[in-house]
């Protein structure tokens, strides 16, 4: 259904959409991030974007906001991040308010992954004479909403792993010192990563050793802390260490989760019974190198200290590997200088 004739205009346009979406990015959870821009005559009429799940979409702000200026949308052209949808969830169909609109053409960056919609959006707007473009900037729409995307096409989430190492590929001392490692710029990076995560992964020996909190804390996100759905914390305990009435940080929240049965049933219940779509791992070299070795991660995050602990301090991943063809590729997607360390991340091949 992807067609490519589109033009630089198109292109234009729905840049200034993805970044009406990425306005949402961090409050939108359990729903995808998503903009829309409404254009007529060369000229933007209306721009919207969904800012939290029960409130309307952004096509919906898009056609307040051309209506509150008074422009007339007959005729025009709205561009869409992702496929308008097509079913009365807690809000009505957004095709039908751009059927309604009599626009004459829909640019759509991504389809909807969601069974509900999965181009059922694109043929309701078609079989209403409008003609929709289907394509346009997909790489980054659809990387506004990886997680969204992956767990209604397979009830995975999509999982982010987290770690941070010295030059030498350590993440602690042998004693289990590591604060801190990288920077104050790192770890403030590493807020955004929270902000975005439905869910935080963990291991009982991280809660044991360093009681954290695993909250959302930054004050530079663009948006108030109270706009941004808390992310919830799970705790991976198959040794039995811990229970919920300990003192601990994270057991005095009462949505932490104490798990004790495999990774992948605990990604799959997320999904099913939580609606955590994008998924955080923080975790030490053992709990890390579980969801490595049974290819559960999606993206490798590593913020690179410029410094060595040395050859008895603690490894990244505990993953025991006894031939070359054992080992866990890799693609590396971006490198980013954050104050003085290195970010890297990197995609998994599988």
């Amino acid at each position: 259904m992807t067609d490519k004739s589109f033009t630089q205009q198109d292109i234009y346009y729905m840049q200034l959409a993805i970044a009406e979406a990425k306005k949402g990015i961090y409050t939108t959870r359990p729903n995808p991030a998503v903009g829309c821009v409404l254009v007529k005559d060369g000229m933007v009429i209306g721009q919207g974007y969904h800012p939290k799940a029960g409130q309307p979409h952004a096509e919906i702000f898009a056609l307040a906001d051309a209506k509150a200026q008074g422009f007339d949308t007959e005729g025009a052209t709205a561009y869409v991040t992702l496929e308008p949808c097509s079913h009365t969830g807690r809000t009505p169909p957004c095709a039908d308010a751009l059927i309604a609109a009599d626009l004459k053409r829909v640019v759509i960056a991504s389809l909807d992954t969601n069974p509900k919609v999965a181009g059922n959006g694109v043929k309701k707007l078609q079989n209403a004479g409008i003609e929709v473009l289907v394509g346009v900037c997909d790489q980054q729409a659809t990387r506004l909403n990886l997680g969204f995307l992956k767990a209604m096409r397979t009830g995975l989430p999509y999982v982010r792993l987290k770690t941070a190492s010295s030059l030498d590929g350590r993440t602690a001392m042998a004693s289990g010192e590591s604060k801190w490692i990288t920077g104050s710029e790192a770890r403030e990076d590493v807020q955004r990563l929270r902000a975005r995560s439905a869910a935080i992964i963990t291991g009982s020996g991280t809660i044991m050793a360093d009681d954290p909190a695993m909250t959302v804390r930054s004050k530079q996100l663009g948006v108030g802390l109270k706009m941004i759905p808390k992310p919830k914390v799970v705790i991976v305990d198959r040794r039995g260490r811990l229970s919920a009435s300990d003192n601990y940080q994270v057991l005095n929240q009462e949505d932490t989760l104490i798990w004790r049965d495999d990774l992948l049933s605990l990604l799959q219940t997320l999904v099913s019974q939580y609606a955590c779509y994008d998924v955080l791992i923080e975790a030490g070299s053992e709990l890390s190198g579980a969801f490595i070795t049974e290819g559960l991660v999606d993206e490798l995050i590593v913020y690179q200290a410029p410094c060595i602990l040395g050859q008895d301090a603690r490894p990244m991943f505990a993953c025991q590997l006894d031939q070359l063809a054992q080992q866990h590729r890799f693609e590396l997607h971006s490198v980013d200088k954050i104050g003085n360390d290195i970010r890297l991340i990197y995609q998994s091949l599988t």
